[in-house]
């Protein structure tokens, strides 16, 4: 689950095609593609802060082991493998519920940016690198997060849960994104942080950037071009062929 992921409302997606105009480092990358929840924003402490929550209203704790096969899948997949994993006897509607109400207080103290998303995106722009976001989270809480910072309109388009069928780990959801932007996957950078978000992307032929949002989590998966500790790391700037900050 992917923080407020699908507790809210469906709705539609805008595009805005970008093109590459200016000029690069030497780099295959054409596009660039983010996961929102722990990647852009400090939102996957929101849904820890949620999961801990609605567990310990019930005697329960949030394990790490749950928490880890949670990230970034789509609310109502996570939360039913909570019930299953707790033997809840709520329904995922009925969790969704009270989860939602657990948000926008959360939102409303604590959202940041993540530590150089900021530069980042600020250094794609200036080279003229098109990029969107591809996210788990319902479109509503998409707009919610970005929505303070006026980041939405820095995106050529936002893929969220009501875009796809089958969620992370499905490769659906980064499929449709280099379709979209009119690249190969092999030419499209994927930032995730999750296990669940980087086995979509590195099935879907994209290059990825992990970022991990827990130490040591994504050591396992193979097909991860780069691991970073942070959007910072200058690494990140020569994969995708940007000058540094």
């Amino acid at each position: 689950m992917s923080a407020a992921g699908g507790w809210v409302e469906r709705g539609s997606r805008t595009l805005r095609p970008t093109a590459v105009t200016g000029n690069r480092m030497n780099s295959p990358i054409r596009a660039v593609v983010f996961d929102l929840d722990g990647l852009l924003f400090n939102t996957e402490e929101l849904y820890h802060y949620v999961g801990s929550e609605l567990l310990a209203r019930r005697g329960l704790e949030f394990a790490p082991s749950l928490r880890q096969s949670m990230m970034g899948r789509p609310a109502p997949a996570a939360l039913r493998l909570m019930i299953e994993h707790c033997r809840l006897h709520e329904t995922a509607e009925a969790l969704a519920a009270e989860a939602e109400r657990l948000v926008l207080p959360w939102l409303d103290r604590h959202l940041a940016p993540m530590p150089g998303a900021a530069e980042l995106l600020d250094a794609l722009e200036r080279v003229g690198v098109p990029k969107a976001v591809a996210t788990s989270s319902s479109r509503r809480f998409t707009q919610q997060v970005l929505g303070p910072f006026g980041w939405e309109p820095r995106f050529a388009f936002l893929l969220t849960a009501e875009d796809v069928v089958q969620g992370k780990p499905h490769p659906e959801i980064y499929l449709k994104a280099a379709e979209l932007l009119r690249v190969p996957a092999s030419e499209m950078a994927v930032l995730e942080d999750s296990v669940n978000g980087c086995r979509a992307a590195v099935a879907a032929g994209a290059v990825v950037v992990a970022v991990p949002s827990v130490q040591g989590a994504l050591d396992a998966i193979e097909g991860i071009r780069l691991r970073v500790s942070s959007l910072r790391d200058a690494e990140v700037y020569h994969l995708l062929g940007v000058p540094g900050h």
